[in-house]
Parts: C-alpha cells; structure tokens; sequence
C-alpha cells in the first residue's frame, strides 16, 4: 500500500503523537509499504528518516500527494490536509489521539465539523475513554511504544524513588506531586523524587519545592530523551503520572512500565489503560491522595519479579510491530472496500 499519514506535530518536535508517528511509519516501512509523512512542523532537525516527509505543502503538493496514495491516515483530524478529498476520492481513516474539544470541552462550530466529518472516515480511538467521547463506532487500538529502546535493565539499581516525565504545564499536575511530598514529608517519610521535562512552569515549580524545604529530595534534570531517558527510568522503582488533564491514552506511563517501574497514575482518562492492571491509581487531582498512593506503594512489601512478569504480558499488546500490524489491518479492509 502506499500510505500517506498526516501527522500535524512531526519529529523533532517532542511529544506522544509525534513519537506515535514515527514508530507507526517505521512499522509500516519494515512492513513493505510505501510511506510519506506531510506536517506543519517546519524545523527538520538532524534526523534522517527512511521515508520522505513533506513539511508544510502546497496546495500543488498535498494533492499530488493525496493522489499518489492509497490510503490517506489522519495521526488526529486536520482541517488543513482533509480538503483534498472533497476533490480525490481516497480511503480515510482518523486515528484519534485526543478528543475533539476545545481545552475547556466545549464544542465550538470548528469541532462540530470535525465530529460531522468522521462519518465519512474509519475511526481509531487509542484508549476506551477517547472511544466514548466520539460520535461515530471506532475501532480501539492503543498507541504503540518504543520496544527496542524502552526496556528493563535486569543489571540496573534503583537507587532513586520517585520520577516524571512530562511538559512542565498545570494540566501535568507536578504541582500536586510536589505538595504530595510535603505532606509526606510532615509524616517522616522523605522519597526522592526526579522531574524530566521543561516547561513555563519550571520556575515556580523551583519556588514550591524550596518553599516546602524539599530541594535536597527534588532533582530538575531538564528534558531527556532516548537512552538517556531510559536510563533515568531504570534507576527508579515508580514512574507517577499526576496529570490534572484527563490524558487521552499517557504513552509516558507505558514506558515507564516497559524500563520496569511500577505507576502510579491519576484516576482519570485513559492513564489505567497504558499503566495496566498493576498500577496504583490516586483520586483525580487530590494531593493527599496521592501522598496516601505513595506512601503505601514506597511502604509495601512488594514481588518485584512477579510484577515485571505481569507487567511484560501487558506490554505485550502495545509493542511497535504488534500495534502496526492492527493498524494495517484496518487499513487493508478500508482499501479492498473501497475498491469494490
């Protein structure tokens, strides 16, 4: 097949759907398809990729582009690549990363369209809670992780407690995580905790844990990303996802499980869907909760090995090839039906 997929964040940008993207257009590539990528992101980096990407096309382009395929795949809906097919009739199939709202869940007439338009798609939703907030049947298939770079080091310490990995925004919640540590630091208990990741709020975040007298506990090590992130991650016992915004899928909980932390996870969203069955979940937004989820997951006398044993099963469902695959299958069955 020749698989075009529109993907409005693209490498290197940093973040889920980007890194999403491009592992599904490698799996297709190592699968024997032919693949092109079109974006908006303009900065092509260092990286070179084994398959053309088009980075903000023309008019001219993206129908050259939109004829040539096969198939069109949406890595989310975009107003701005979905036009051509009013004019070339091709298969279209929407993977949904997020749902379609505005931040405040409000459906303004630009959303509306977009609901409108799925009916004329094949949807994919990446968790059950994305699924349920979509006004068409879709098919639910999680995002994929890494395999080949996030993996458990069965040589490694984990001589720290505590780690997150994430944009430093309010919807992550690192605020919640930090208060969390004060309380707990009011009962004698003191975890370490490691925050990966930079954003607008890494200055007041600083002012906070000074504040509550936590800096030898707290390290800011900036953003990390391949091996020496996976490092960071196998040198912890738990990967917390705080996260105030109710995270469609939470990719980052995924693979902290896959370098062998457990999670703990704000109960909300799709976060227990890519934690798995394992994970300790805390009430949404509530730091004495989270204080609690800590204190007993650092407290308990935990089987470490039979965790990482359930934990490969679960992980088992998302591996790059095994995701590619269910994606291939749909796309497979909307071209045979649009050929007859």
């Amino acid at each position: 097949m020749k698989i075009l997929i529109s993907s409005h964040f693209f490498h290197p940008n940093v973040g889920g759907i980007e890194e999403v993207g491009l592992v599904l257009a490698n799996e297709f590539l190592l699968a024997g398809h032919e693949i092109r990528v079109v974006t908006t992101t303009s900065e092509s980096g260092d990286a070179i990729f084994p398959f053309e990407i088009i980075r903000r096309p023309s008019i001219p382009q993206l129908l050259e582009l939109v004829r040539w395929s096969d198939v069109f795949v949406h890595n989310n809906i975009s107003l701005r690549a979905w036009w051509p097919l009013t004019l070339i009739r091709r298969p279209w199939v929407i993977a949904h990363h997020t749902w379609i709202a505005r931040t405040d869940s409000c459906l303004d007439l630009r959303n509306r369209f977009k609901h409108f338009l799925t009916r004329f798609a094949t949807n994919i939703a990446v968790s059950k809670w994305i699924a349920s907030h979509l006004t068409v049947p879709s098919v639910i298939i999680g995002s994929p992780y890494r395999d080949e770079l996030f993996q458990r080091d069965r040589l490694t310490t984990r001589h720290r407690d505590l780690i997150f990995v994430g944009r430093l925004v309010r919807d992550k919640g690192v605020d919640i995580l930090i208060s969390a540590l004060w309380l707990l630091r009011e009962r004698n208990l003191r975890p370490s905790l490691t925050i990966v990741g930079n954003g607008p709020e890494l200055t007041e975040l600083r002012r906070m844990v000074d504040r509550f007298q936590l800096a030898d506990r707290v390290a800011f090590v900036g953003t990390q990303t391949g091996k020496a992130l996976v490092e960071l991650l196998n040198g912890h016992r738990v990967i917390v996802v705080p996260s105030r915004w109710q995270e469609p899928f939470g990719l980052v909980a995924l693979e902290g499980v896959a370098c062998g932390c457990r999670a703990i996870v704000a109960e909300c969203g799709g976060l227990l869907e890519a934690a798995g069955p394992l994970a300790v979940a805390f009430e949404h937004e509530r730091g004495a909760a989270l204080a609690a989820a800590i204190e007993h997951t650092l407290k308990e006398q935990f089987d470490w090995e039979n965790y990482w044993r359930l934990a490969e099963e679960h992980l088992k469902r998302y591996r790059a090839k095994e995701v590619a695959n269910r994606y291939l299958e749909v796309l497979k069955n909307v071209c045979a039906e649009g050929a007859e």
